[in-house]
């Protein structure tokens, strides 16, 4: 059995708990409050227009308090296994983000399956982005230097959502920021992982995520690549790309392969691998050192494609 990273190693007595339909209605009811950006930071609620036959999208906007002129800004999504999860849970990051970079970050609410299944996630997110950049002007915001990112089914939803602005042709993020990213339904389907040392995020609680946002069985041919990214075939004209994802976690392989299709289509893409490292280590343990290292790479991608 793979061993975890020398930082990590006291995963080893997490339980493997799975996300089912008890376990995810419990945490909807006890999530995280905001928090106060305190100074040098500002924060507001936006409300932007949604979805054709959708309700109004909402998105947690901070900004540096002091920038003057247009900033860029990441458009960022949560995560939670498309099942559960809010903005308000990666407020310390995504505040921490705002002072490292001097940018914008708006964390958008999305509908979650399975009352809310495919396409209402990737929708939601999308008029968020359409929404944020009608407003650039009004909200400081450089409409030109928008990245899009998230973490998990966060990332999963990114990367559709650079497909579908890619196909519509009414906005285009400047990049894509893809942390361990949910992106293939299929990987529910495989055999060949039941020995994988997985914490956090199990082959069962892929199963539910998946089922209960698809509203069919995971790996069926009718599936949208607007729904699961990996199944699109052609990544041709995408924005650059930067995936960080660890060895352990259940989606590396997904991952792995979606970097290297996105290279092989000629869209630069940045592919990280944290040996030993599961999914959502860095939640898990935040000061560890490979968590800090993780997360400065994020920054350096950021910064490099917001201001290079």
């Amino acid at each position: 059995m793979a061993a975890f990273h020398p930082e990590l190693a006291l995963a080893r007595f997490l339980p493997p708990i799975s996300v089912g339909p008890r376990l995810s209605a419990l945490a909807r009811r006890g999530g995280p409050k905001p928090i106060d950006p305190g100074p040098g930071v500002t924060g507001q609620e936006i409300v932007v227009p949604g979805p054709p036959d959708g309700p109004p999208v909402s998105l947690r906007l901070f900004r540096p308090a002091t920038a003057t002129g247009a900033v860029p800004a990441l458009l960022w999504v949560h995560g939670g296994g498309l099942v559960l999860g809010s903005p308000d849970q990666d407020d310390r990051a995504n505040i921490e983000l705002v002072r490292e970079l001097g940018i914008a970050v708006a964390a958008v609410r999305y509908r979650l399956a399975p009352t809310d299944p495919a396409p209402a996630a990737v929708e939601d997110v999308y008029a968020g982005l359409r929404g944020l950049v009608a407003q650039a002007g009004e909200l400081g915001i450089d409409p030109g230097r928008v990245a899009v990112g998230g973490a998990s089914a966060g990332g999963g939803l990114a990367a559709a959502l650079t497909l579908l602005a890619h196909d519509r042709g009414e906005v285009r993020p400047a990049f894509q920021l893809l942390v361990y990213p949910m992106l293939d339904d299929r990987t529910v389907t495989r055999t060949d992982l039941r020995s994988l040392t997985v914490r956090l995020w199990t082959a069962k609680s892929n199963r539910y995520g998946w089922t209960s946002y698809l509203g069919a069985e995971p790996g069926s041919a009718e599936v949208s690549p607007y729904a699961a990214p990996a199944r699109r075939e052609d990544l041709t004209g995408l924005p650059p790309a930067w995936i960080g994802v660890g060895s352990l976690d259940l989606f590396h392989g997904e991952d792995v392969e979606y970097a290297r299709r996105l290279e092989a289509a000629g869209v630069a893409c940045e592919l990280r691998v944290v040996p030993g490292a599961f999914h959502g280590f860095d939640g898990v343990f935040p000061r560890a050192d490979v968590t800090l290292g993780f997360r400065l790479d994020q920054v350096r991608a950021l910064r490099g494609a917001l201001f290079g």
